[in-house]
């Protein structure tokens, strides 16, 4: 990208960023709670069990557009409630006067382990620490060029059909003029049908470099589950404060699992 275009896109590599970060928090369990939300929860995927995706992410703010095209998530249950996580995407960035680029973005990688379970009277509580290893291409926006890190809690409460959880946690944010920060986040949603479920949420980010601001937004969504081991997840929403005018989510979820342990 000339520097002509960087001048007009002066917030590329935090837009950039920003977006990994909506990608970051979807990590899920096979009951869904996680995608296609930004904020996440404490349910790790089954001993045993797997979950793969493919999805796309966008976002459009007032420097210009970004997104995944698609991005791909596995998650693996490798002891009982601990699970692995892996997400690689393919990004693209638009400033706003300037061209189009894509490839091979930012590589998440986590593991989220679940310490206390939930009870009649008692949420589930687990952390989900995060790293963004810099396989991007940080001169032209698709990546960071560090090692960002999340280091965050979350806790999770289900009476009937209904279902809330959230939490946050704190952003390692390393690099020039960057900041870091705190996120939070809250989510209720409800089984409207066996086949579908809706929620909505509200988030912040605190700013992530010297001249950037605040983040309060929301997001409405839900899962459409074709079979027992194929589900349509979607979402989108826009900043309450601050830049992000509309982001959305949609992506297709695989569910797999050993036969035996299902039985037992």
């Amino acid at each position: 990208m000339q520097q002509s275009n960087l001048n007009k896109f002066k917030q590329l590599p935090t837009t950039s960023f920003i977006l990994l970060l909506y990608i970051a928090a979807l990590a899920a369990s096979t009951a869904w709670a996680g995608p296609p939300f930004i904020t996440d929860d404490p349910e790790t995927v089954e001993y045993q069990h797997g979950e793969f995706y493919i999805a796309s992410q966008y976002a459009n703010d007032k420097d210009g557009k970004a997104g995944t095209l698609p991005h791909f998530e596995f998650n693996y249950g490798v002891i009982p409630d601990v699970q692995l996580h892996l997400l690689v995407p393919l990004a693209f960035v638009h400033p706003d006067g300037g061209p189009t680029d894509y490839g091979l973005g930012d590589t998440e990688v986590g593991v989220k382990y679940r310490f206390i379970h939930e009870s009649e009277t008692t949420p589930q509580i687990g952390i989900f620490p995060i790293a963004h290893v810099p396989t991007g291409d940080s001169d032209l926006g698709l990546g960071s060029g560090h090692v960002p890190t999340l280091l965050p809690i979350w806790a999770q409460k289900s009476w009937g059909p209904w279902t809330t959880y959230g939490g946050g946690g704190y952003w390692i944010n390393p690099g020039a003029e960057n900041k870091n920060f705190w996120q939070l986040g809250w989510l209720g949603q409800r089984e409207i049908t066996k086949s579908l479920t809706l929620g909505t949420e509200l988030f912040y980010f605190g700013k992530d470099t010297d001249d950037g601001r605040d983040r309060t937004g929301y997001n409405i969504g839900g899962i459409f589950n074709l079979t027992e081991n194929h589900h349509i997840l979607f979402s989108a929403g826009s900043d309450i404060a601050g830049d992000n005018r509309f982001s959305a989510y949609a992506g297709y979820q695989w569910t797999f699992g050993s036969h035996e342990e299902d039985k037992k």
